[in-house]
C-alpha cells in the first residue's frame, strides 16, 4: 500500500543506526561483466546488489596499502557479503591514474591503477565516479580512470567524454527485471570549470534527473530504478530540507530507491511512499578516525520480478578497513 512517509518511522530507523556512533539508455554493463552465480540465487530468482559509501585509495589508505597491501582493506565479513552478492557498487573517491594534472583545490587525491584488480577480486563490480574527487587529476585523469576501471574488469558509472555520456543510465541487470542506475553529483566542483562538451562527471539538475527517471519508467514500467547521489553537507547527521524535497520529487517521478553519500557520516533513513531513501550512508574504505566517520552502513537490495527488499547493514571502519557490525 502506497502512503506518505511516517515521521515516527524515520526517527526510529535513524536512532537505531546512529546509536553506535553516539552511542538515454546506454545498455552499459550487462554484457561487460560476468554475473556471479550460485544455486540458491537461481532457485529464489533474487538479484542481490550492495551499495557502499566512499572508497578512498590515497592519504591514510595509501599508507596502509604500502604497509599491508590492498587485500588488507577487505575484512572476512565484507568479503563474505560481497561474494554472496550479484553486484557491488562502490563510490570511488579518487581518480586512479598515473596522470598527474592536479586541480587547484584543498583535498587532492590519486590512487594507483595496479590496485584496481584487487578491488574486483574482492567482489566490487561497479565504481561510481559522480563525485567531487574524480576530477582531482583533471579531465585526462578522469578519462584514464574510466579506462583503468574497465581494464580491471569493473564498470565505471557517472562519468564520460561529455555530459550526455556521463549522465547515461547504466543497466546493471536484465533478470529478474531490468535494473537501472542513475548517478549524479549534486554539488559544485571546486575550482573546476564545468563544460558539458568536455570530459566530466554527471552533474544533472534535479529537474533533469526527474525527467530521466520518468522516461525510464515510461519505457519499462516494471524496471527497478536506483539513484545514487553525491550530495549534502559533510559531517552532518541530517539531510537538508532541500535534499528531502528533491528526494521526494524523484520518488514521485518513479525512482525505486535513493542512496546518497558525501557526508562521511551516517544520515537519516526514510521511507517515502514505500520507497527507501538513504540520505547518507557514510564511508566505506576511508582513513577518518572519529567515531562519527567510522560508523556507516552498506545498502543491500534484494530484487525479484515483483518486489524489492532494502536493508541497511551497519559497518565499523577500523584503520581504514570496514567490518560488518555484529
Amino acid at each position: 500500500m502506497m502512503k506518505r512517509h511516517s515521521i515516527a518511522r524515520v526517527v526510529k530507523v535513524t536512532i537505531c543506526l546512529l546509536t553506535p556512533i553516539l552511542l538515454s539508455f546506454s545498455g552499459i554493463g550487462v554484457d561487460d561483466i560476468d554475473k556471479k552465480k550460485s544455486t540458491s540465487k537461481e532457485v529464489d530468482d533474487t538479484l542481490r546488489i550492495v551499495i557502499t559509501g566512499d572508497l578512498l585509495l590515497d592519504r591514510g589508505v595509501r599508507q596502509k596499502i604500502d604497509m599491508a597491501g590492498v587485500d588488507a582493506l577487505f575484512s572476512p565479513t565484507i568479503d563474505s557479503l560481497f561474494h554472496s552478492s550479484n553486484y557491488v557498487i562502490a563510490n570511488l573517491e579518487c581518480p586512479v591514474t598515473k596522470i598527474r594534472e592536479r586541480v587547484f583545490k584543498r583535498f587532492i587525491f590519486r590512487g594507483e591503477p595496479e590496485w584496481l584488480p584487487t578491488l574486483r577480486r574482492h567482489g566490487i563490480t561497479h565504481l561510481n565516479l559522480a563525485n567531487n574527487h574524480s576530477i582531482d587529476q583533471g579531465r585526462r585523469g578522469l578519462l584514464d580512470t574510466q579506462e583503468q576501471i574497465k581494464k580491471a574488469g569493473m564498470i565505471p558509472i557517472g562519468a564520460g567524454k561529455n555530459m550526455e555520456e556521463a549522465a547515461e543510465p547504466v543497466l546493471i541487470s536484465t533478470s529478474p527485471r531490468h535494473v537501472w542506475v542513475v548517478s549524479s553529483l549534486r554539488l559544485p566542483l571546486e575550482n573546476f570549470l564545468y563544460l558539458p562538451q568536455k570530459p566530466c562527471v554527471s552533474q544533472e539538475s534535479i529537474d533533469s534527473l526527474i525527467m530521466r527517471v520518468k522516461r525510464l519508467r515510461a519505457t519499462d514500467k516494471n524496471c527497478y530504478i536506483l539513484l545514487i547521489l553525491h550530495w549534502g553537507w559533510e559531517h552532518h547527521f541530517r539531510a537538508t530540507p532541500q535534499q528531502r524535497e528533491d528526494a521526494h520529487k524523484l520518488i514521485d517521478a518513479g525512482a525505486d530507491a535513493i542512496v546518497g553519500h558525501h557526508s562521511h557520516t551516517l544520515q537519516t533513513i526514510e521511507t517515502y511512499r514505500g520507497k527507501p531513501i538513504y540520505y547518507g550512508i557514510g564511508n566505506f574504505i576511508f582513513d577518518q578516525r572519529k567515531p562519527m566517520n567510522s560508523r556507516a552502513c552498506l545498502v543491500e537490495l534484494s530484487i525479484t520480478a515483483e518486489k524489492c527488499k532494502a536493508k541497511a547493514l551497519p559497518i565499523e571502519i577500523k584503520n581504514c578497513t570496514p567490518y560488518l557490525s555484529k
